[in-house]
């Protein structure tokens, strides 16, 4: 802590520009010449225009009149805007509770002993490089912290650790996981969350680690195992209501839901989701535990991320079974779902047979009774001259024609099963 006071006092000049923009108009002083130091060091690296942008602004916002008008933004409006809470500990106790990022450096600056812990909720981006200036967080964790969407991952840059962690919750009412992003910057003296997302709830991370003082005086350290601790047993009731989803499903795949496909189809996705949060955290533990003896970390800290490792690994084998198990129901499902329409095809055919059979038969009497229709009618055209008219055997040979025909139609019908 007293290597990172010194920087603070070397760089006096930049933290009094800082607190110049974060609203606190206690610390004033010249800012050409830093600024000018700053685009000389930021011009050797090309890569970073947004931090140029930061560590040089354009020129230094003029102070804000003693009575502003109505209209016009509060001094520390970009403060309030994101700043859930900032707190001073010394010993494991809240010693100050700064509202503002300007009154929280001033005051961490005045306590050579003190933890500043800084929670933030999508922060401006004047927020984020106010904190990198006044702590030296690196251009690339806070890029990262800026632009959110991160996958989880564990990064150490010089003393200060940066850690991204994907939060999850369960809501009930529709029935679908939502996931939110934690950025964590945990130097010797300070801990920053960034949070994108509705979840976790830090607060009662901050509130049990308050009613813990012992575990909280153990530094910084301590509280990113209360965040890690506070995410992992997030996911419990995430689990919890994946398994509730997955059996209900089941049910639904064996009633015929038509609507079920697109109910796995989604919960699979949350899956993949779920395994891109939890699968990372196991390498970062075991990195985190790797470090344990050259960093020194405390014994009772080293157990204490020993069980969130051990929760964790076991969230993620539960979330690899859910994966393979809904990849299991879509098959059963594909295959019901198949043989259903089998059988709806199977009756279609015995449905088209059975009416064709109808029908032959109705062909087949048509026919028998078409024959006496025809040979009536010709005698019944009602000529002068026919042979048969005038003919002693004329009407017994219609008659019998009319029976050897109909007699021979019904023979051949009967025997290719027509009738």
């Amino acid at each position: 802590m007293s290597e990172r006071r010194a920087r603070s006092a070397s760089k006096n000049n930049r933290n009094t520009r800082n607190t110049k923009n974060t609203g606190n108009a206690g610390n004033t002083g010249s800012t050409g010449n830093t600024g000018n130091s700053a685009e000389a060091e930021n011009g050797k690296d090309a890569r970073k225009p947004v931090w140029r942008r930061a560590l040089n602004p354009p020129a230094a916002p003029p102070a804000q009149p003693p009575s502003p008008r109505p209209d016009a933004p509060a001094p520390e409006s970009a403060d309030v805007g994101s700043v859930v809470q900032a707190a001073l500990y010394r010993d494991g106790v809240r010693v100050s509770t700064p509202t503002s990022l300007a009154d929280t450096f001033r005051q961490l600056r005045e306590q050579p002993d003190g933890m500043a812990w800084i929670g933030l909720a999508r922060p401006t981006e004047r927020e984020l490089l106010s904190l990198a200036a006044e702590f030296d967080l690196h251009p690339l964790a806070v890029e990262d912290a800026m632009e959110a969407h991160q996958r989880p991952k564990l990064e150490r840059y010089g003393e200060t650790l940066f850690v991204v962690l994907s939060a999850a919750r369960y809501l009930d009412a529709a029935e679908e996981v939502d996931f939110g992003e934690l950025h964590v910057f945990v130097g010797p003296d300070f801990v920053i969350t960034v949070r994108h997302g509705a979840a976790p709830d830090l607060s009662a991370v901050r509130r049990r680690m308050e009613e813990t003082p012992e575990l909280l005086k153990l530094g910084p350290e301590a509280v990113l195992y209360a965040i890690l601790d506070s995410v992992v047993d997030g996911y419990v009731p995430v689990v919890t209501g994946v398994q509730n989803d997955i059996d209900e499903i089941e049910t639904e795949v064996f009633r015929g839901d038509p609507e079920v496909s697109r109910r796995i189809y989604e919960l699979s996705r949350e899956m993949v989701e779920f395994q891109r949060a939890t699968r990372p955290l196991v390498g970062m533990l075991h990195a985190l535990m790797a470090g344990f003896a050259k960093y020194g970390t405390d014994e009772e800290l080293q157990r204490y991320l020993r069980d969130v490792a051990d929760h964790v690994t076991h969230t993620s084998e539960r979330v690899d079974g859910f994966r393979q198990a809904l990849t299991d129901i879509l098959t059963v499902n594909a295959t019901l779902v198949t043989q259903q329409q089998n059988a709806e095809m199977r009756a279609l055919a015995e449905a088209g047979f059975e009416q064709n059979e109808e029908i032959k038969k109705i062909s087949s009497w048509a026919a028998i009774l078409f024959a006496p229709t025809l040979v009536g009618t010709i005698y019944g055209m009602n000529f002068e001259r026919m042979p048969e008219l005038s003919w002693e055997f004329g009407y017994p040979f219609a008659i019998g024609l009319m029976g050897v025909v109909c007699v021979s139609l019904y023979v051949i019908f009967k025997r290719r099963d027509w009738l």
